[in-house]
């Protein structure tokens, strides 16, 4: 389907939406919507794809022949993981709504166990990481105190800070100071919750 070889081509010439957005003059939010299979592009639009790609426009469509038009060696260098613009309780890291972009991480560094890539919202987190930037996350429940984990409360949005545990409860420490550390008791944080899903591991900057 169109969808599905629009996202393989991109990711395989290690381009974001943004970026292939810009090289063929349309808007992020379409490219979006073409590899949700929300949109379908006209002949004009599927024949610029098509060029960019340097592939036939009629196998574009097609599934079962675009394998053998992909020869990027690079391409299988690493492994591909997806890029969240949120995270929820109970959302699989995999929902298909929720992938935004595909960044790829060392076949070494996936041998150490699942990875998701995460969008940071805001600047509670700056200077280190701005609006924008990704982050690659580890998920696992637990981290060191002073590492950067990623942290779901009450079930709402993942937030991205600094984690510190005691016997009086959790703090959560934003590297900007002008934002106050948010600090839960220990019955808040099983009655909220307070749950560790990641450790940052690595962070990509969009400039």
């Amino acid at each position: 389907m169109f969808n599905e070889n629009l996202k393989k081509l991109r990711v395989q010439h290690k381009l974001t939406q943004e970026e292939l957005a810009q090289q063929i003059g349309i808007a992020k939010s379409t490219i979006s919507m073409y590899e949700n299979g929300k949109r379908q592009p006209n002949f004009e639009t599927a024949e610029i794809i098509a060029d960019f790609f340097n592939v036939n426009m009629d196998n574009l469509i097609r599934r079962e022949e675009i394998e053998g038009l992909i020869d990027i060696p690079a391409a299988t260098t690493g492994v591909m993981i997806p890029v969240l613009g949120y995270v929820r309780a109970g959302v699989p890291m995999t929902a298909v709504e929720n992938i935004i972009d595909y960044e790829e991480i060392s076949k070494e560094d996936a041998a150490k166990g699942e990875h998701f890539g995460l969008v940071i919202k805001g600047d509670s987190m700056e200077p280190r990481f701005a609006e924008g930037d990704v982050v690659i996350v580890r998920k696992q429940e637990t981290v060191e105190n002073g590492e950067i984990a990623v942290v779901l409360v009450n079930g709402d949005d993942a937030t991205v800070k600094k984690f510190y545990r005691s016997d009086n409860g959790i703090k959560l420490v934003s590297t900007n100071p002008t934002y106050d550390p948010f600090f839960y008791t220990p019955d808040e944080v099983n009655s909220l919750p307070v749950q560790v899903i990641g450790r940052v591991v690595e962070l990509r900057a969009k400039f």
